[in-house]
Formats: C-alpha cells, structure tokens, sequence
C-alpha cells in the first residue's frame, strides 16, 4: 500500500499512531512529502483495509484507504487534515460501514476557525491518474483509494438533492481549487 501511495504523493515522510482512546483497529495516518502537486500536503490512512467495512448498498465488504490533501500551511504544521483522517477513519471502523462515492460527512465544527467548509465529500482521487482510484495488495485484495474534499454547507445540500454526478459535473465546470481549505464555495443553482 505504502509504494502505490508514494508512487503519487512522493515520499512517505512519516506518520501518527492512533490517538489514545481511538477504536481498536484504528489505522495510523501518514503524510507524503514532495509528490507529484508541488506545495500540497497529502496525508493517509495506514491500515484501515484491515477493518471490516461493508457497503451499506451492495452489503459487500469493501478494503479501503482514504486520502486528504490541502495546500501546505507555512512552517511545519500539518493543518487540519491528519486528525480529519483520523475523526473518520475512527467513526468507519466503529460502525463498520464504509464511505461510498458521493457520500457526504458532516463535520463537528468548521476545518479550519472561521471557514466555510463544513463537511467531506467523497470521491476518487481527482488530480491523480486513473489508476491512483484503487490498488491489488500483495495478499490479493483489492484496496480502494477514497478521496476526502471538504466542502462547504451549500454544496454539502446541493449533493443530497442533486446527486453526487451533478455535484460533480458542477465542479468540473468551476474547477475550484479542491486543495484551498479556505475556498469560497462553487455557485449551484
């Protein structure tokens, strides 16, 4: 899992052990230095293909990693992003269903003090080629690559009435920088 992520995001540059408290079989998150978008940290779940995730719709179990990526902050803070990973990874492996395209996630407070992002939304890995979308590891199981995107409450609402191709047909239109955690939010109407 470790060579197909840094394939894209460039070298693994270290990562976090799981919280004290966090749900047995929570994964580390780990974060990629000098990848292929110059200036962007990329960070990742380590070990979630481990948890037992089903799909809600086709009652499959499902292998996954999800994948958070932002414009690199000044200095060496991460941001927002890893303990992010961690909050979600943490509510799948205890409720054991996994994150389907589309899918939104309220988050408990903005992303960052003052912003408009308010939620994640689920999808593949945009900016990365096709292949980035899924991995066979070695002991034969495939593992999909979820890609978290913050979004702001507007578009969080837009994707529940509209469907998530039309959100995302929206977003191909605007092109909004998806790596901005303090982007003004897509016009929908």
């Amino acid at each position: 899992m470790i060579d197909h992520l840094e394939a894209r995001l460039g070298p693994l540059g270290g990562a976090w052990s799981p919280e004290e408290g966090a749900p047995e079989g929570a994964p580390r998150v780990a974060y990629f230095t000098e990848g292929g978008l110059p200036g962007v940290h990329a960070f990742a779940t380590i070990g979630l293909f481990k948890a037992p995730l089903t799909s809600r719709v086709s009652g499959r179990h499902q292998h996954m990693e999800l994948l958070a990526c932002g414009r690199a902050a000044p200095g060496d803070d991460p941001g927002p992003l890893p303990s992010v990973l961690e909050w979600v990874a943490g509510r799948l492996v205890t409720g054991g269903e996994a994150i389907l395209r589309g899918e939104v996630i309220p988050l408990p407070m903005p992303l960052v003090p003052g912003g408009t992002m308010t939620a994640l939304y689920a999808t593949h890995p945009v900016y990365f080629d096709d292949d980035f979308a899924s991995v066979v590891l070695e002991n034969g199981v495939e593992t999909i690559v979820a890609r978290l995107v913050p979004i702001g409450a507007s578009e969080a609402a837009y994707v529940r009435e509209e469907g998530w191709p039309a959100f995302e047909d929206a977003l191909a239109r605007q092109d909004p920088d998806l790596l901005d955690l303090n982007r003004a939010e897509i016009a929908l109407g």
